[in-house]
């Protein structure tokens, strides 16, 4: 099914040519294993990704809990009144990202999986042909994503982290150092980036 729904306009914080560049390597590494995205918002960085195989039964796995991080809740800076769930007494993007990708077409593409990243990818037993990586960016849940997930991605598979601003001054400083470990492991090597997402090749 063509896609109805251009990723700019969902709620996100992917600029279009770093979700063109998830595009591109997902596309790549979708022969060489599963699909996984950490971090789902309301689902710019599947309709990207996902966009690319919308014709085919290629499948992306998005992980979330979908209550937010931590700079998302409310008094802090990028709280947004319109995920805020009343009843639930807290935010719950997973209806948004529903609704966003059924208008996309792209539901029997798009596989939500709704806990904690940490926990699913313990569980996890596939090979990865591409992951990425943009869920809570406090170090502690950073670094426990990556350690659950990267060990997954397959010989010449890829993995991209969000985010990575060497500057402070930027931003966060969580996905810059679990990107340091990376190339640091003697596993990754970069392979490409732009803005803030580096692109990383299992090696």
């Amino acid at each position: 099914m063509t896609q109805k729904l251009d990723p700019a306009s969902v709620k996100g914080f992917l600029s279009a040519s770093e979700g063109q560049m998830l595009a591109k390597f997902a596309g790549v590494g979708q022969s060489m294993g599963a699909l996984v995205e950490i971090g789902a918002w309301c689902g710019r960085s599947a309709l990207y990704i996902a966009s690319n195989f919308a014709e085919t039964r290629q499948l992306l796995f998005s992980v979330d809990h979908h209550r937010g991080s931590e700079e998302n809740q409310p008094d802090w800076e990028w709280f947004d009144p319109e995920v805020w769930d009343e009843k639930a007494g807290a935010i719950d993007t997973l209806p948004h990202f529903r609704r966003n990708i059924r208008h996309a077409g792209l539901e029997s593409n798009v596989v939500a999986m709704v806990g904690d990243a940490a926990s699913i990818g313990l569980n996890w037993h596939t090979p990865l042909g591409f992951l990425f990586l943009d869920g809570n960016h406090t170090m502690t849940t950073a670094l426990a994503d990556y350690r659950a997930w990267a060990g997954h991605v397959a010989k010449g598979g890829f993995l991209a982290i969000h985010d990575v601003f060497p500057d402070p001054a930027d931003g966060g400083r969580p996905p810059f150092e679990v990107c340091q470990r990376a190339e640091k492991s003697g596993l990754f090597t970069r392979v490409d980036e732009v803005d803030s997402l580096v692109v990383l090749e299992r090696l």
